[in-house]
């Protein structure tokens, strides 16, 4: 008897779908029509003998099932991608394809810098570069879709393993009227008022509220900007304060502004900036060639 398997091709479809709810996005992001998606989906509902999405002109819905094979179809692609991964772990170190997703505060600052460095050292390496925020950026590594990230740690990011690169101090930025005096400010000086931090989802308001060592704050801090460039405009214009990494400072973030930063009195008043990758990868090896590569040449630009 003749047993008819899915294809590679019909879960990325169906997992597709699944993402992203709509029958067009799904399709451009499998860089294929629309119409070659939901046949590729119907072929693999008839191959199964069952209905794995409901459709309406409207919404898209998963049945229970559909659910189901979606989520085993989710790790049979990573396993896939995993094959492909082993084999070229065997050639050159550092060459061919990279998916590497970068968090907001930490891509645009650090980037720049490194970039050109690492096509320097590795001319063969084709990196691929991701921005989105950390727990997206966690989701999508899980998924398959990135093969690493560059994160400020720490941060739950499920079963990964990790590499540091350094460690990035935050400060407290003030209005420059409202700075206090030179020297560390204490915890217990900062208004949960006046306190800026990103939205959930971004690390960095994780490690600034860590950083005070105040569960207080939050509840009570104003937890309203999309970016790091936004906070700092808030704070220029007088509305708060906020945490800047070092490494945003460095790069020029506070320019032409008014704003004032200052050292927090604290312990853990530091992220560490490092590349993870899912522990069940083949190719640790380059993630932490990749890794030892990135910290070189951070060092050599101070």
């Amino acid at each position: 008897m003749t047993v008819h398997l899915p294809t590679i091709k019909q879960l990325q479809y169906l997992v597709a779908l699944r993402q992203h709810g709509h029958f067009g996005r799904a399709a451009d992001s499998c860089f294929v029509t629309q119409s070659t998606l939901s046949a590729g989906i119907r072929e693999l509902e008839s191959l199964l003998g069952v209905t794995l999405v409901e459709r309406t002109r409207r919404v898209v819905r998963f049945t229970a099932l559909g659910n189901r094979i979606s989520d085993r179809a989710v790790r049979v692609l990573r396993e896939s991608e995993e094959l492909a991964d082993l084999a070229r772990a065997e050639g050159q170190p550092l060459s061919g394809e990279l998916r590497m997703g970068v968090i907001p505060t930490i891509a645009p600052f650090l980037l720049p810098a490194l970039l050109p460095g690492l096509r320097d050292r590795w001319p063969s390496l084709k990196l691929y570069l991701r921005e989105e925020p950390s727990q997206a950026a966690c989701d999508a590594l899980h998924r398959g879709q990135l093969d690493c990230v560059l994160l400020a740690m720490p941060f739950g990011c499920g079963e990964v393993d990790c590499a540091t690169l350094f460690e990035d101090r935050l400060l407290l930025a003030f209005p420059g009227v409202d700075a206090p005096a030179e020297g560390e400010v204490d915890s217990a000086a900062i208004d949960p008022a006046r306190l800026l931090l990103l939205e959930d989802g971004h690390c960095l308001k994780d490690h600034a509220l860590a950083a005070c060592n105040r569960p207080d704050l939050r509840s009570g801090a104003t937890m309203m900007g999309t970016s790091l460039h936004t906070l700092v405009q808030m704070v220029d214009n007088g509305l708060g304060v906020t945490f800047v990494p070092q490494m945003a400072i460095r790069a020029g973030l506070l320019e032409h502004t008014g704003i004032v930063t200052r050292p927090l009195d604290s312990a853990h008043d530091t992220r560490r900036i490092s590349l993870i990758w899912r522990k069940s990868s083949p190719r640790e090896a380059d993630f932490r060639l990749l890794a030892a590569s990135l910290a070189e040449i951070a060092a050599e630009r101070g």
